[in-house]
């Protein structure tokens, strides 16, 4: 069984050292893949280095103060049978056996014998401190937890939400109290090896935040209250809180357990007694709490650090009490806790040099007990019960003068973290006066008013042009393409149904706002019987193409008008229908493949014998061989094995379709892709997909066209003084633009905020990682927008941090919320959504983001929020405000007069029959000059096989509402004096 038990444990170690030289070996191949490996490397080494330093510096100190203490222990009970056995012999007298032995007399305790701690209370002492070790066990391992990438694709996702809740924290600890007690020695060792493998992880998980402490960027200004520069707070803060902590439960498990240890020597539970702590035992118990004394000190002296992160006021940040109170507290308690802790240093010297005169073993150390006794009594009642005093009593009764610069620093620090203290703001006073005539001037506009949503754009994508059940559409984006054409679209391409219009002799380009959607494979949706290992991994191994299509035009019938369309139709200029010569000219198609996605999560081996499909054709299916730069070779047996561990697919070994050629793609799906790389960086939400020429070609030097762009934000949530609000950072900047091919695989990341201090200190870490901007290919400059995700979360803040003055703020008296609108049915927030338009104080048309807002619990405009995208002025934020004594409809009253007039509700109650349905979209409030368009548009959908169709088109301005069945005739209806050809709803406004 011996023998049997070590080849067995044997293998195992051989198996886990091969796994984990798998593991290195797979990412070490894939990081020289995409050309990163130097970021593979310091970031593995700095991690190795700090899991090394923390858990021998931890388990070396705890199993070494264990050590002494079972020694102490040992020879403690050792010493005290020997004293017990030669006072027994005493008392039985040494007078040889000419007499019986009489029966023992009780003898008087001797004024000598120190007294020893009974049952009722060693067992409470035991048990509270056996909870304490266990206690901080837990707190580590969900701490530990908390820092575990992809927790919730780990096997210990599970695990890790049963240990959240209150009773299975509880029966965990109830079983480690009882663990310990049973065998105290074995248990405490294995929790202290345990810790400190916990503490290794900690501060390894925290490797990106060692490194960017190290080369931290001086963010050229300091905070008010301690003055010192932000970047100790963003960068050196966290380190110094990380290691107060590991400090602090390295300290306390220490002592914890050493005095279970003394406590549970020479089975004093069991007894039922404890015969007192030795001399050598009280100087090794001074000299730990000592340390954990000198440990509290620093954690209070963080702690008036961190008043500038408190929530216990009106505003965000240190106020009045955390300012004139707690920083005082704080201060006072750290040096209490250093004057306690010399105390006991002094102790353990007084006892040490003591050592050898007649000092008698203690039931408890009284002077370590009272002095830690005394400081928890005052961190109680001056920490919590003082602050909130005085907070009641004297701050509350007269908050707002008392508040008032601390308020003032708040507005200023979150508007500096959020950068809304770069909004451009401005007066929009709408005037009323748009004309046929100004319109016309405006052309470019309302040629790129969106007609289509990507909502039911995505469903008619699902049901037209996603070809065959294994194909997606997992999003659809808004972007703008520079279009050649010769002489335009026509008056058919605003809002009719006329398709692409007459050609003119004379070429000209616009800017043309689209909707483009990617269409990936979804492997899940493969038929059941068809999801063998060779399809999902060798057969079925990318999405083919998109759809693009503009946001304003449809066809007959109401569908979209596709630029771009279909598979297979065309296969000597490209395999995508093309819906004219000018579009083929300004949109470079090739051989659109995609190998990388959203929607791309399996892996798969390219190169074999068996050839992949490419797109169905007819009645049958068309192949390809990838000849992308992408993936790793995989000819190689031992590669193969290497993979096949790393991966756990065995049958990569059993299968016989690769050869010397063959390569692995893994890690396909985009996020995951760049995350990898780059774990430190937080990213948008929504990539989307680019059409353009930026230099990329495949093995064949052919050139590839489709290219995803990913925002990149840096953020932190340690800058002082800024209100995070539902956010969990309080400082952001959209710092890198992340561009992946969707053919090759190349990621390339650019420094799109180079003033931003986080990014520059990541540049210095990374030098071959993070690239300037100048060096993007202009094509897909000309693509860069500002992020939804990004220009979402300062609108939430602008909410309230537009009101820079403290007494305005404090009353709440002008807080904006985001309006409603209906769609569909249904209410819910409005959007931020992209237009095309000339700003006020623009020259020409451009790409936005615009974002309407109202006063609270009013519906009417108060102003708008318009971020810029075009290269010139990308990331410019303007802010126009409406005059407060104007009425200025939004969306919720604009949609109130829609569905009140009886025409257009008897029209919208006919269509909403059964088998159909009325959508209504986005309500758009649209700038033009100095006045304000409102647009919606309506679709009709079936309940069942939905297939959304655009119906009607609704334009509101001033007093008049117009449905009718394009854009153009809409505009023609409320502009135009003479009656359109076509009828039009026209509705005065009461």
């Amino acid at each position: 069984m011996k023998r049997t038990f070590r080849v067995f444990v044997l293998l195992l170690g051989l198996w886990l050292l091969f796994d984990l030289a798998s593991h290195l070996a797979a990412e070490i191949l894939w990081f020289d893949e995409v050309g990163y490996l130097q970021v593979f490397w310091l970031r593995l080494l700095t991690q190795l280095g700090l899991c090394a330093i923390a858990f021998f510096t931890s388990a070396g100190f705890l199993l070494f103060n264990l050590a002494i203490a079972n020694r102490e222990g040992d020879r403690e009970t050792g010493g005290q049978r020997d004293r017990e056995t030669r006072e027994t012999r005493e008392k039985r007298g040494q007078g040889g056996n000419s007499f019986p032995p009489s029966p023992p007399l009780p003898i008087p305790p001797s004024p000598h014998l120190p007294p020893r701690l009974s049952l009722h209370f060693l067992l409470p002492v035991v048990l509270g401190l056996s909870a304490l070790v266990g206690l901080i066990l837990i707190y580590y391992c969900q701490e530990t937890l908390n820092f575990w990438h992809f927790l919730e694709k780990s096997l210990l996702s599970s695990f890790y939400s049963k240990l959240g809740t209150q009773n299975s924290a509880l029966i965990l600890l109830l079983g480690l109290t009882i663990a310990i007690l049973s065998n105290y020695q074995f248990c405490l060792s294995a929790i202290a090896l345990l810790i400190s493998l916990l503490f290794g992880f900690l501060l390894s998980a925290r490797w990106d935040k060692f490194l960017q402490c190290l080369h931290s960027t001086s963010f050229q200004q300091t905070e008010p209250l301690f003055h010192k520069d932000i970047n100790f707070y963003v960068f050196s803060l966290p380190i110094w809180d990380l290691l107060a902590s590991w400090l602090l439960g390295l300290l306390l498990y220490s002592t914890a357990s050493v005095a279970l240890v003394y406590l549970l020597s020479g089975n004093s539970l069991s007894e039922g007694r404890f015969k007192g702590f030795s001399v050598s035992q009280r100087l090794h118990l001074n000299a730990l709490t000592s340390l954990v004394m000198l440990a509290i000190a620093f954690h209070y002296y963080l702690q008036r650090y961190h008043l500038l992160y408190s929530t216990d006021s009106v505003n965000y940040g240190a106020s009045y009490t955390a300012v004139e109170i707690q920083l005082p507290i704080y201060t006072w308690l750290s040096f209490l806790a250093v004057a306690i802790a010399i105390y006991l240093l002094l102790r353990v010297i007084i006892l040490s040099k003591a050592k050898k005169t007649s000092l008698k073993s203690v039931p408890y150390p009284r002077q370590l007990i009272y002095a830690l006794g005394i400081y928890l009594i005052i961190a109680a009642i001056s920490g919590k019960i003082l602050p909130s005093a005085v907070q009641r009593f004297i701050v509350q009764p007269n908050e707002l003068a008392r508040e008032r610069p601390y308020i003032q620093r708040t507005i200023e620090h979150t508007r500096q973290a959020f950068n809304l203290n770069k909004i451009e703001a401005e007066t929009f006073d709408p005037k009323g006066e748009l004309t046929a005539g100004i319109l016309q001037e405006n052309n470019q506009t309302i040629r790129n008013i969106r007609l289509w949503d990507t909502r039911p754009l995505l469903q008619t994508n699902r049901q037209l042009q996603q070809i065959r059940p294994y194909y997606k559409f997992p999003g659809a984006d808004i972007d703008r393409y520079t279009l050649k054409k010769e002489g335009g679209r026509g008056r058919g391409g605003q809002g009719g149904q006329g398709g692409a219009g007459k050609l003119n002799a004379q070429a000209l380009t616009e800017k043309q706002q689209t909707i483009i959607a990617a269409r990936e494979l979804d492997y899940t949706a493969v038929p059941q019987q068809a999801q063998t290992w060779v399809n999902k991994h060798l057969v079925y191994t990318h999405g083919y193409g998109f759809t693009l299509s503009p946001v304003n035009t449809v066809v007959s019938g109401g569908l979209p008008d596709y630029y771009v369309k279909d598979i297979g139709v065309d296969r000597g200029k490209g395999s995508l229908q093309i819906s004219n010569e000018a579009i083929r000219a300004s949109i470079p198609i090739g051989e659109p493949r995609i190998y990388y996605g959203e929607n791309t999560n399996t892996y798969v081996m390219t190169g074999t014998t068996n050839r992949e499909l490419d797109y169905p054709s007819g009645s049958e299916n068309v192949y390809n061989v990838y000849d992308g730069r992408g993936g790793i070779a995989i000819g190689a047996r031992w590669r193969r094995l290497l993979f096949a561990e790393y991966l756990k697919d065995w049958q990569m070994l059993l299968a016989r379709n690769f050869h010397s050629g063959t390569k692995l793609l893994f890690r396909r799906n985009i996020l995951e892709r760049v995350r990898a790389i780059a774990p430190f960086l937080r990213y948008d939400s929504d990539p989307y997909l680019v059409a353009a020429d930026a230099g990329g070609t495949n093995s064949k030097s052919e050139k590839t066209y489709l290219y995803w762009i990913l925002d990149a934000y840096t953020t932190s949530d340690r800058y002082p003084y800024s209100d995070p609000g539902k956010n969990k950072f309080n400082y952001i900047r959209n710092s890198v633009k992340v561009v992946i091919d969707a053919y090759n695989g190349n990621v390339n990341f650019y420094i799109a905020d180079p003033q931003d201090p986080i990014i520059k200190t990541l540049a210095a870490i990374f030098p071959n990682l993070l690239k300037p901007l100048d060096v993007m290919p202009d094509a897909l400059k000309s693509h860069i927008r500002y992020p939804v995700d990004l220009f979402s979360i300062q609108s939430e803040r602008l909410l309230a941090y537009h009101m820079i003055d403290a007494q305005v703020f404090y009353n709440r008296e002008d807080l904006w919320q985001i309006p409603t609108e209906i769609y569909g049915s249904e209410p819910r927030p409005v959007e931020p959504y992209y237009l095309i338009m000339k700003l006020p104080t623009a020259a020409t048309e451009e790409f936005i983001l615009l974002l309407p807002f109202t006063p609270t619990q009013r519906p009417n405009l108060i102003a708008w929020l318009a971020a810029r995208s075009d290269q010139q002025e990308y990331g410019k934020l303007l802010l126009y405000e409406f005059p407060k004594q104007q009425l200025i409809y939004g969306q919720e009253q604009i949609e109130a007069l829609i569905n009140q007039d009886p025409v257009i509700s008897q029209q919208i109650s006919l269509w909403n029959r059964a088998g159909s349905r009325v959508i209504q979209g986005n309500l758009l409030v649209i700038p033009i000059e100095q006045s304000l368009l409102y647009v919606e548009p309506l679709y009709l959908e079936a309940e069942q096989n939905s297939l959304p169709t655009l119906v009607r088109v609704i334009v509101v301005y001033q007093n008049r509402i117009v449905m009718a069945e394009t854009l153009q005739k809409a505009i023609d209806a409320v502009f135009q004096s003479k009656t359109p050809n076509t009828p039009a709803i026209v509705r005065p406004v009461e």
